[in-house]
Parts: structure tokens; sequence; C-alpha cells
């Protein structure tokens, strides 16, 4: 009988480890969209080099090949297609506007620090000069830069996605727990749900201009407006899949909760949501969807601060850059639509244990 060789037996037990550690990690390279990853690590500790070579070319080579085809067909078509601004931009001129993008915020940064250093300036002056009462401290009001207009639209977006959230996840597991909850909710639901932002919008708008009348609150007009229409359009899905969840747990396991006395914030705490949360995080991601779609829209009917504003300016504006920078704004937009779901899903596989991606 032929002895193992113990170091043999080593090599193979550290291989087998780091198998387990790229397995582990693979969950996570998924919820980031860095699911090529794992068959690169396979491959470079030597498992089955072929068959990860396959897999590389579908998770990694196909997308990369797809954007290269689409590039490609861009640049060739977009020269020829006209428009009252001038042809379509190709990548490069879309590519061009992100520089000047870029380069327009920091010199607006450099105007606002200048403005800052001329403001202390006169200021120790008059103090020097023992005139106290004319040192004035003013805010730079300078025009919002391209990046202060995402930051604006993140901003609402998280605002009005909270409040739906706070909103829908309790009547979602009212309406899960009791068939007379879920009557009256649901022609409500039925109702208001296929209801377009552009109806809520001047609502809206009426309502919390009648209402909000300090001019130094802690939030502006125009950001309760859009926040408060993402809340109205994205509370939907949430509480859908919320009470759809809380109504599909398993029935022993209520019947469990009776057994044990439970009073009804345990039962709630301790075992409706845990059970619903895949499909309460699955409501909570389509909800934030919804909601980054509707407040561009918001944005650029109402005139609030925001992505949609700089699409809906530029479009006013009509310069050669403008149809470029739209583009830009464009595909802003669908990044920051990705990302925002990635968060989702980063939190969704935190805190549920399903395996259903």
């Amino acid at each position: 009988m032929t002895a193992i060789d113990p170091t043999t037996l080593d090599t193979e037990a550290r291989r087998q480890q780091r198998f387990a550690r790229i397995n582990k990690a693979d969950a996570w390279f998924r919820v980031l969209g860095l699911a090529w990853v794992t068959p690169i690590l396979r491959a470079a500790f030597g498992d089955n080099p072929r068959a990860q070579a396959g897999e590389i070319w579908r998770l990694l080579g196909v997308p990369v090949l797809a954007i290269a085809v689409f590039i490609g067909l861009w640049a060739t078509l977009a020269p020829q297609v006209q428009t009252s601004l001038g042809a379509v931009p190709g990548p490069a001129q879309v590519w061009e506007q992100v520089g000047e993008l870029r380069a327009d915020t920091v010199r607006e940064g450099e105007r606002e620090q200048a403005f800052y250093e001329r403001q202390a300036d006169r200021n120790a002056k008059h103090i020097a000069n023992g005139e106290p009462d004319k040192v004035r401290d003013r805010v730079y009001t300078g025009k919002p830069t391209y990046y202060d207009q995402i930051w604006t639209s993140i901003k609402t977006v998280f605002f009005g996605f909270l409040i739906a959230s706070v909103v829908a996840i309790p009547l979602g597991i009212a309406a899960g727990l009791s068939a007379t909850a879920n009557a009256a909710l649901n022609p409500l639901i039925q109702i208001f749900k296929p209801v377009s932002p552009l109806a809520w919008l001047p609502i809206v708008t009426m309502i919390v201009s009648a209402a909000y009348t300090a001019n130094d609150g802690m939030f502006s007009k125009s950001f309760l407006i859009s926040a408060i229409t993402v809340t109205l359009c994205s509370l939907w899905p949430t509480l859908i899949n919320t009470a759809l969840g809380v109504s599909s747990i398993d029935k022993d396991l209520v019947s469990v909760s009776r057994v044990l006395k439970m009073n009804t914030y345990t039962k709630i705490t301790k075992l409706v949501l845990p059970s619903a949360l895949p499909l309460i995080f699955t409501g909570l991601r389509l909800s934030l969807g919804v909601g980054w779609m509707v407040l561009i829209a918001a944005e650029m009917l109402a005139q609030n601060p925001g992505l949609g504003k700089f699409v809906w300016d530029e479009f006013q504006n009509g310069s050669s850059q403008s149809l470029a920078r739209i583009m830009v704004a464009v595909f802003t937009i669908g990044i920051i639509g990705f990302l925002l779901d990635r968060v989702m899903y980063a939190l969704q596989s935190m805190f549920t244990f399903s395996n259903n991606r």
C-alpha cells in the first residue's frame, strides 16, 4: 500500500480552503455586479482553467463585446441623424462634455473659494478699523454645478423613499395579517397605484405651497414637492410585496404563535418580519427604482433642482453642446439607478438568508 505524502495533503487542504473562500466571496461579487471575478480567481488557482475560461467569456467577454458593438453603432449612426441642435453627438463628443462638466465644477469651486476669501478679508478690515457692525457673513449663491444637482437628486429620492417605506411597510404588515385590513386597503391600492407622477405633481405643489409657508425652514419647498411626489408613486411596490410576504408565511408558524400566546409586537418582530423580509426587500428595491424614475420627471416638470432640471435647462439652452450634455445626464441617471439597486441588493443580502437573487 502506497503511503500518502503529508505535503501533498497539506497542499490540497490549502487549495480547498482557497476555493472555499472564493465561493464565500462569490455571493458578494454577485451583489456588486462582479460575478466575473469568481471564475478568474478559480482559473488563477488551477480549477479547470478551460471551464473557467468559458465562464469568464460569458460573464465578462460577452457584456464587454455588447458594449463595444453598441458604442461602434452609436459612433457610426449618430452623425447621420440631424436635429435642430445639430448632429446627434457620438461617444467622443459625449465624453468631451463629461470633462467640460468636471471643469465647470472646478471653476465654480474656485469662484466660491475666492468669494469667501474676499469676504473674510473685508470683514477683517472692518474689525481692524473698529467697525464690527459692518461685518457681514453671506452665503455664496453661485449656480449649482452638475455634481451639486446629482447630490440634490440623490438626497431627494432617498428622503421620499424613506417616507414611502415608513408608510408602506406597516400598512403592508396590517394587510397581510388581517383580511379586513386587506379588504380596506386593496381598493385604494388599485386606484392610486397607476396614477402618473405628472398627475400628482400639481396637487402636491399646491398643498405644499399652502401648508409650508416658511422661507427659512429645514427643507425648501422644491425639495418637499419632489420628495412627496416620489413618496406617492413609490410606496405601492413595497406595500404590495410586504402584504404578500406576510400573508405567505408558514401557517404552522402562525399556529405556534397562538400556542405560545405571543402578543402582537412579538409576533411581528420575531415571526412575521423575518419570514417576510425577502419579499419586503424585493418591494423596497422596486420602490427605489420607481422613485428614481419619478423624481427625474418631477424635477423636469416642476423645474425643481436636480438632474431633471439640468436636462430641461440644457434642452432649453439649445447650444451646440446641449445634446451631448443631455446624453451625459442620461448615462448618469442610468448608472445611479444601477448603483441604487446594488445598494438595496447588498442590504437584502445582509439581512436575509434567501438564495433567490
